[in-house]
């Protein structure tokens, strides 16, 4: 089984794959891939998300469906709604564990990464891993990925992810660079505390006297009679003639 491998510490950010996932033919001009940017203040690292097409249990936004508009087809690709199904309840979106359904508001209907099931299908590459430049996005089985190095230079790939109690096997994978058998994504989330990387002040810290906005010369407008009320534009003040113009 050809899966996709995704290593996000080889992702430069070029959103090659964000243009050329807008090219299969059933995803209508329309990416179904995003880049996430991670830590944006601290560091330039990004990753890309897709779906990881679940395994185990077995696609949890197509169980969740009511009207049954997600298709799971006989290889295990997890496909989009069928906008003639979808009634826009939108419970695929908060089922997945992976945050990748997008509901269309303008359509009303679910749309999500298909693997490009009009090349899959055919023994062909996505669109996203045929253009990626470093490889981030590796398409092929398990012993072609084994084939081609990528475990000889640190790779470890993981399927299995537990949120929580719960346990998710996917047939894609995720690129780790330490080995272990299950990504904990639930204990990562409690791990990060907020402030963490950029500590508040002290109260003895040295900060700032506090500057009133008269003092530091910004202009106060006076407030209108009523939130709704029309402002009046400001009046244009005189140009004052410079001496240099005869």
């Amino acid at each position: 089984m050809k899966r996709i491998f995704l290593d996000a510490t080889r992702c430069i950010g070029c959103r090659s794959c964000v243009a050329a996932c807008r090219e299969c033919d059933t995803h209508k001009g329309e990416s179904m891939i995003y880049i996430d940017y991670i830590e944006r203040r601290n560091t330039v690292a990004t990753s890309p998300t897709l779906c990881m097409h679940c395994e185990e249990p077995l696609a949890p936004c197509a169980q969740v469906c009511p009207a049954q508009a997600i298709l799971v087809s006989a290889d295990g690709i997890v496909h989009q709604a069928d906008e003639t199904r979808c009634i826009g309840c939108q419970n695929c979106v908060y089922a997945c564990p992976f945050g990748v359904p997008k509901f269309q508001v303008a359509q009303r209907y679910m749309r999500k990464c298909n693997m490009c099931y009009d090349r899959t299908s055919q023994d062909k590459a996505p669109m996203c891993a045929t253009v990626c430049p470093t490889q981030a996005l590796f398409y092929g089985t398990y012993e072609e990925f084994v084939a081609a190095g990528r475990t000889q230079q640190g790779a470890k790939p993981v399927n299995q992810f537990a949120f929580g109690k719960q346990r998710v096997q996917t047939r894609n994978y995720v690129i780790l660079t330490e080995q272990t058998e299950t990504l904990d994504l639930l204990a990562m989330a409690t791990e990060a505390q907020l402030g963490r990387l950029a500590p508040a002040p002290m109260a003895d810290q040295e900060v700032e006297p506090w500057v009133d906005a008269e003092m530091a010369g910004i202009p106060s407008r006076a407030a209108p009679p009523q939130p709704w009320a029309p402002r009046q534009p400001a009046t244009p003040e005189p140009a004052i003639p410079s001496p240099l113009r005869g």
